[in-house]
C-alpha cells in the first residue's frame, strides 16, 4: 500500500467516539477538540452504568474506552523537568488514541507539525527520523536542520525527495531519492519512538493542491511501523552521496 492509498485507508476509516451520560456542554466541548480528527462524536444516555465515559469505535468494531476527563482539553503530555515527555514513556494519553486527524493543512501548518515531530525526536534522542520534503530544492532549504538532527548521538536521520536536481552536501544524516510520483506528491515526517511506543508519531499528507495539503497525525504504533518500514523497504536503496550519484 503507497503512501497515498494509506492516506485515502485512512479517510475512508471514519471513527466514532460515542459518550455516555455526559452533560451536553461536554459532549459539545469534545466534538469541538476533535475537530480536525476523522471522528464523529455523538452523546447517549443510558439507564444505569457510570457517568462521562466515552467508547471508540471502528466500522462498528470496538477500539477503546476512557474516561471522558481524559479526553478534555487541558489533559496532554506532561513535561518532566529535564524537558522530556512523560507520556513518551508510559504510552501517550487517552486523546492520543482516539484516532487519526484527516484535515486540510496549509504550508504553514505543515512546517509547524513537522517540527513538533522533529522536536520529539530531538528530545527523545535516540531512534530513526524519517522526512519526506517533494523536491531537493526545499531539503536544502532544510538541510541545516537536518544535519543538526542528524548529528545527535543515537538519532537515525533520513531524508526523501524525488529524484530531480543536485541534493545538497550531507554530513550527519542519509537522503534518498526515487522516481515515484508519490515522494513530489506527499509530505511526511515519521519517528519510530525510539524503543518507546508512546513517543511513536507520524504525519503524512498528500498536496492535493498547489500549497494545500490533505493528510493526517498518527500516534498509534502499527501506523507509524508502516510507514516506516514502507519508507525503508521502496526507497532505502537509493541513497545519494554528497556528489549526487548513487551511493555504493
Amino acid at each position: 500500500m503507497s503512501l497515498i492509498e494509506l492516506i485515502t485507508g485512512v479517510e475512508a476509516r471514519e471513527a466514532t467516539l460515542t459518550v455516555f451520560n455526559a452533560d451536553p456542554e461536554v459532549t459539545d466541548a469534545l466534538r469541538e477538540h476533535f475537530a480536525d480528527r476523522n471522528v464523529r462524536i455523538v452523546g447517549e444516555r443510558t439507564g444505569g452504568g457510570p457517568d462521562g465515559y466515552a467508547v471508540l469505535s471502528r466500522d462498528g468494531e470496538f477500539v477503546t474506552a476512557v474516561d471522558v476527563d481524559e479526553l478534555l482539553p487541558g489533559t496532554g503530555a506532561e513535561t518532566s523537568a529535564d524537558g522530556s515527555e512523560e507520556d513518551a514513556v508510559d504510552g501517550g494519553n487517552a486523546a492520543d488514541r482516539v484516532g487519526e486527524p484527516v484535515t486540510a493543512y496549509s504550508r504553514a501548518q505543515m512546517v509547524a507539525a513537522s517540527r513538533e515531530i522533529e522536536d520529539r525526536a530531538w528530545r527523545v534522542g535516540h531512534g530513526e527520523l524519517h522526512a519526506g520534503f517533494q523536491t531537493l530544492d526545499v531539503l536544502t532549504g532544510e538541510a541545516d536542520t537536518y544535519d543538526l538532527l542528524g548529528g545527535k548521538a543515537g538519532l537515525d536521520v533520513h531524508a526523501y525527495a524525488a529524484d530531480e536536481g543536485d541534493p545538497p552536501a550531507v554530513e550527519h544524516y542519509a537522503v534518498h531519492t526515487g522516481r515515484a510520483a508519490e515522494l513530489r506528491e506527499t509530505w511526511f515526517v515519521a519517528y519510530d519512538g525510539g524503543g518507546y511506543d508512546g513517543a511513536k508519531c507520524a504525519l503524512l499528507a498528500e498536496e492535493r493542491a498547489p500549497g494545500e495539503f490533505f493528510g493526517f497525525w498518527s500516534y498509534d504504533p502499527e501506523t507509524v511501523d508502516y510507514i516506516i518500514d514502507y519508507l525503508t523497504q521502496r526507497y532505502g536503496g537509493s541513497e545519494r552521496t554528497d556528489d549526487g550519484g548513487e551511493a555504493a
